[in-house]
């Protein structure tokens, strides 16, 4: 899986692109893949009976063949031993070219199936020497019968080459046996083998199969267990597609990616609901504050209006001046509170924590005037930037200070103090000596809804908007210690060094 991000959500153009690339690929499903896997086993099997078919018919016709050359050889030897009877008694002759008859006819009779077994040179060999032989003993038999009409010459000459011709005719059919014997005998030795082959060919597939199948499921199957785990610790990064095609996957990283456009929409609005709380609490210190230029711009107005006439130049534009510098005092106050409670498109930029931080504590000076308490800010001015969302990250140290100083009351102290942690980290921590936190809430306290302050005070979703937004970066948000002397909650932050944990790769479908 891969995606990018920004901000740690994506806007919602993003999340459509990649909705509509997913969608548009050509479909695979994974029940395609299985079926393609089964086929191939199916086809293996096939091959495998195929073969067996093929190799037991050939071995059939070699049998047969072969039965066919044992009666053909034993023909032409029985034909020989009475050869040698004839050149020995004379007798016998007939008997030769009865058994040669036979041969022939045992040729013809299995032509169709010799022409399967030998080359085509061996059979015409095979029928050229008995065509020869018998052509011999026939002119044998015609000299026997009419013994004046050739000369003893040429009769023995006759009988030499049957001699000859007849040695070699059995050596030939001998030798066609034998190499067909051992033929049939490979082929039973393959037969026997062919099993093992089958085995050795199925674990070949097999393993291959269960390797394909285990990357194109079990893998998938682990990237959306690590994108459910994001999720769940608020990253709703949307799933960029990787592959060429569409499976149940795809449609999962669909189901997904909108599941996380909806949670994100909820987040903001939650954010929003938070912020608009925030202003509330911030209500009444803002009030007291607004209400010194008001009451100056009044008596300036009064006096202006009634000595008007007795005032010089220079006093009447002393006084207007004084009216403007109180008006703009008084919009100041107002602009802070209202670029605070702005809903805004999150954008992602370096920023100085230092400032950050000083101008959230200038945001809430009003509220410290009226809680009495004291507030230390440790924040050296060469600590690393961060890239993040300003409002947004103005928005959890408010947040934080505003609970520290809910917890201390009047007289209390609260620690705003800011260093380089491990590395690559900035770490923010605020400080309470406050009530602290009971034991048995602490592991409730990022829970949505829950709150310890009096009903009416709190909603609870101050600090769990708070953790989403710092994961939400790239960093988290951990309650350090507690006690009955106080708090302290700390803010992660990636440095600029590694952006990366904000414009993230790290997942795709």
């Amino acid at each position: 899986m891969s995606e990018s991000a920004s901000e740690g959500t994506a806007p919602s153009k993003g999340v459509e692109e990649f909705q509509k690339a997913l969608l548009e690929r050509p479909s695979f499903s994974i029940r395609k893949r299985l079926a393609a896997g089964f086929l191939a086993l199916f086809l293996l099997c096939v091959a495998v009976t195929g073969a067996a078919w093929v190799m037991l018919n050939r071995l059939e016709v070699r049998l047969r063949f072969l039965e066919v050359a044992d009666h053909y050889t034993m023909e032409i030897q029985q034909a020989r031993r009475f050869e040698k009877n004839y050149f020995l008694y004379g007798t016998n002759l007939q008997d030769v070219q009865e058994h040669v008859a036979s041969a022939r006819q045992l040729l013809d009779a299995s032509g169709a199936e010799a022409a399967k077994v030998l080359p085509e040179r061996d059979l015409r060999q095979m029928r050229d020497h008995l065509n020869r032989y018998d052509a011999l003993i026939g002119r044998l038999s015609e000299m026997s019968r009419n013994p004046g009409a050739a000369a003893p010459q040429e009769k023995a000459a006759v009988e030499a080459e049957i001699r000859a011709h007849g040695s070699q005719m059995v050596a030939f059919a001998l030798d066609l046996a034998q190499k067909e014997r051992t033929n049939v005998h490979a082929t039973l030795t393959l037969f026997q083998r062919l099993p093992l082959l089958f085995l050795a060919a199925l674990l070949v597939v097999s393993v291959f199969i269960a390797n394909f199948l285990a990357r194109q499921m079990l893998g998938p199957l682990t990237r959306f267990m690590d994108t459910t785990q994001r999720i769940a610790h608020g990253d709703f990064t949307p799933i960029k597609p990787a592959r060429k095609y569409r499976d149940e996957f795809s449609n999962l990283a669909v189901a997904l990616n909108t599941m996380m456009r909806e949670l994100n929409h909820r987040q903001e609005v939650l954010v929003q609901s938070h912020k608009l709380q925030a202003v509330g609490n911030l209500t009444a210190g803002v009030a007291h504050e607004l209400n010194n230029p008001l009451n100056n711009i009044t008596l300036t107005a009064e006096m202006l209006k009634e000595d008007y006439p007795a005032l010089s130049d220079a006093e009447r534009l002393e006084m207007v001046e004084d009216l403007v510098s109180q008006a703009g005092r008084a919009q100041k106050i107002v602009r802070n509170l209202l670029d605070f409670a702005r809903e805004s498109e999150i954008t992602t930029e370096r920023l100085d924590v230092a400032e950050l931080l000083r101008k959230t504590a200038g945001l809430a000076a009003n509220q410290i005037k009226l809680s009495g308490a004291k507030i230390e800010l440790e924040v050296p001015d060469n600590l690393p930037a961060v890239h993040g969302d300003a409002q947004s990250l103005s928005q959890v140290f408010l947040n934080l200070l505003l609970n520290a100083l809910d917890a201390v009351g009047k007289g209390g102290r609260v620690k705003i103090a800011a260093r380089t942690a491990r590395a690559g980290y900035l770490e923010v921590r605020v400080q309470d000596n406050g009530h602290g936190i009971p034991p048995h809430v602490v592991p409730n306290i990022f829970d949505p809804f829950f709150t310890t302050k009096d009903k009416g005070r709190g909603t609870g979703l101050g600090l769990s908007v708070s953790l989403g937004i710092v994961r939400q970066h790239g960093g988290d948000l951990l309650l350090e210690q507690t006690s009955e002397r106080g708090s302290t909650f700390c803010v992660l932050l990636p440095a600029a060094q590694v952006p990366g944990e904000i414009e993230s790769d790290r997942r795709g479908e």
